[in-house]
């Protein structure tokens, strides 16, 4: 598969208006089918599923499960495409244009005070797996959140999930969502071009993006939320992000289909736990190590200790979300969030049995 991302403008909102949902289905950037099914010769049973961002180490469960072969195994036909922030991923979903997206779990906060029901399926992280780099150029200015006042800063999209964090750590630190500017960055090049021309001061990126702007020495992190203890220091609990999640009543009316979904992703998160970063790497699109495989294997190294070994939703995860969004976010905070809708662990649990 080749990697040919466009970093297309991003969206002013968080929901994408309801006449741009084609395009955006269309015009993924990176598309991969699981098996010889994906060639037209009619096997298996066919699922499209949108990415945030096929390259990005927190959404690898979804290409590596592919490249282990273990949708194939469970007589799934996926298609894997890819948009650069994971609220296209969203707007993709609700949109009916794919069954599934891999994306942060806060999304279906946000989506069931919209009125939209949609729920995780598999858990793949219990940290955020974000990293809040500052520029050089900026580093004396910015040693905390605190100072995030006025300061122009870098998210994959308006509404994304690394928007919800920056305005979170903004107001936990005193500053007003109203006293900071998100700036649509997208990652990889698009982030770190604009990290080095100063069109942003800080920015919230994931690796590989990070362990390239750390070798280029562009900037300096400043919150790392790559690990449980780094998300519980900067958010106050367990943070899951990086999921599957479905509309629930396509959930409920293809529950055979979403199994062997369950069965696939967990088989790939234990490969996971049992193997290192660099047999990791090397399983993954050769394209996606950019040149340098001793890079990607340490930015997977770095990433690893988000996931979860089970698929399974971390104990006191979805209220750590809740409070995070009721921090910031107007809808959520005076709306009564059913958490129990938000995610569900018949399938993984069924899976890991």
């Amino acid at each position: 598969m080749r990697k040919s991302a466009r970093y297309a403008a991003l969206a002013a909102s968080g929901l994408l208006a309801l006449s741009s949902l084609t395009a955006c289905a269309d015009d993924a950037s990176t598309t991969a089918s699981a098996g010889s099914a994906a060639k037209g010769d009619g096997k298996g049973t066919k699922v499209k599923i949108m990415v945030g961002g096929l390259d990005k180490v927190i959404y690898l469960p979804a290409m590596l499960t592919q490249r282990l072969g273990y949708f194939d195994a469970e007589g799934l036909d996926v298609e894997l495409l890819s948009e650069p922030a994971g609220v296209q991923a969203e707007t993709a979903l609700v949109s009916g244009q794919v069954q599934g997206a891999v994306g942060f779990y806060d999304h279906t906060l946000d989506l069931q005070v919209k009125g939209k029901a949609v729920e995780s399926v598999v858990q793949f992280s219990h940290a955020p797996g974000e990293v809040e780099i500052v520029s050089n150029k900026a580093a004396d200015e910015i040693k905390s959140p605190k100072d995030f006042k006025g300061k122009k800063l870098g998210v994959t999209g308006l509404g994304s999930s690394t928007n919800f964090l920056t305005e979170y750590l903004a107001v936990k630190n005193g500053v007003r969502t109203s006293d900071i500017t998100p700036v649509a960055v997208g990652a990889g090049p698009t982030f770190i071009s604009a990290l080095e021309r100063g069109s942003i001061d800080a920015g919230m990126t994931t690796d590989p993006t990070v362990a390239t702007i750390l070798a280029k020495n562009a900037g300096r992190v400043l919150i790392d939320m790559r690990t449980p203890e780094g998300s519980d220091a900067a958010l106050g609990g367990p943070y899951p992000s990086s999921s599957l999640y479905m509309q629930t009543d396509w959930v409920n009316n293809h529950k055979d289909t979403v199994q062997k979904l369950a069965n696939a992703f967990v088989k790939t998160l234990k490969w996971m736990s049992t193997h290192s970063a660099a047999e990791i790497a090397d399983k993954m699109p050769a394209d996606y190590s950019q040149g340098d495989k001793t890079l990607y294997a340490a930015a997977i190294q770095s990433t690893l200790p988000m996931f979860t070994k089970d698929g399974v939703m971390p104990a006191n995860g979805p209220e750590t979300v809740e409070k995070v969004l009721k921090a910031f976010n107007p809808n959520i905070k005076n709306a009564d969030v059913d958490l129990s809708k938000t995610y569900t662990t018949e399938f993984v649990k069924k899976a890991t049995g």
